[in-house]
């Protein structure tokens, strides 16, 4: 039987002020200058017009989705993709859409599905095996990492659709789940030593990067940004992630958790640049929007490799 564990208080309602994290510490944003990397785009096939990869393994096996979800003729359908170009499809059985967003080095997955009601579920995939995973009295779960120890992390999400608040959570080995005292966020990643990631809003719907270990939570934000999301961390301690900044425009960024440094990173030819993954070597998946087109148009992702790898 899944077992809820809390730290601090369960946040099954807003009372939390966004300004009052326990044991939190801003983590001031200093520009470096980080490696050069080659990028290689790739659209799926199986809808040309739209492709996100979010997650790579040590190996370089990828996890993402292609089509946008707006509509009957683009449903999210998941995958896994092997370099340079082996795709295998992954979507929860009998699922109307699928979202593969997490992987390990055992090419174990997971991600979240909507079914035929319309609900939306987390999910896994271990080792070829398909479970749904919710936290207990809940109606709307996404898992969104996973890593090498049997752990996952997400959110689970409740009230109006307008305006809905988010819980963060992490499911660990034994099936328990650990809700994070950190209002009105998603964990989206974490690595084999306990480092969770993610983001959380404002009472503006500004986002603010967060990292959270052993009950201590550091907010990231990119220098002088509106917005600040961390997508993915490798056992490096190197965050990756999307900011915005004051034109509105998104950016893919790397943070250095050694020395606190972060690196812009944009596609070529790009408009708008979301990165969400990250492995061992140092690798990016993510995802651009082409100039002049669309987040429901010519969303195309893109591996990133460090040059002299």
């Amino acid at each position: 039987m899944n077992k809820l564990q809390y730290v601090g208080a369960m946040l099954g309602t807003a009372a939390l002020a966004l300004g009052t994290l326990g044991a939190t510490a801003p983590v001031g944003a200093h520009r470096a200058t980080g490696p050069s990397y080659t990028f290689t785009s790739i659209a799926s096939q199986g809808d040309p017009t739209f492709t996100q990869l979010l997650g790579i393994s040590k190996a370089g096996v990828i996890a993402g989705y292609f089509g946008s979800g707006a509509d009957a003729k683009h449903p999210n359908k998941g995958f896994m993709l092997t370099l340079p170009s082996t795709s295998v499809a992954e979507n929860y059985p009998n699922s109307v859409q699928t979202q593969v967003i997490g992987i390990n080095n055992s090419n174990d997955t997971d991600g979240f599905y909507i079914d035929a009601k319309g609900v939306t579920h987390g999910f896994t995939d271990i080792k070829g095996t398909f479970a749904t995973v919710d936290v207990p009295g809940t109606t709307f779960n996404q898992l969104l990492g996973i890593n090498n120890n049997g752990a996952e992390v997400g959110y689970y999400q409740y009230g109006p659709s307008s305006a809905p608040i988010f819980v963060p959570f992490e499911r660990e080995a034994d099936g328990s789940f650990l809700l994070l005292p950190i209002a009105n966020a998603q964990a989206t990643t974490l690595n084999d030593h306990g480092l969770i990631g993610g983001f959380y809003n404002d009472s503006a719907g500004n986002a603010h990067g967060f990292l959270w270990q052993s009950g201590v939570t550091k907010t990231i934000n990119y220098h002088h940004a509106v917005s600040t999301q961390i997508l993915g961390v490798n056992n490096l301690g190197l965050a990756v992630g999307t900011y915005t900044d004051s034109k509105k425009v998104s950016h893919g960024f790397t943070y250095d958790t050694n020395t606190k440094s972060f690196t812009r990173i944009d596609a070529p030819g790009s408009s708008a640049t979301v990165i969400n993954g990250v492995n061992r070597l140092g690798w990016l998946v993510g995802f651009y929007t082409a100039a002049g087109g669309s987040t429901n148009g010519n969303t195309i992702g893109f591996v990133a490799k460090p040059n002299g790898q």
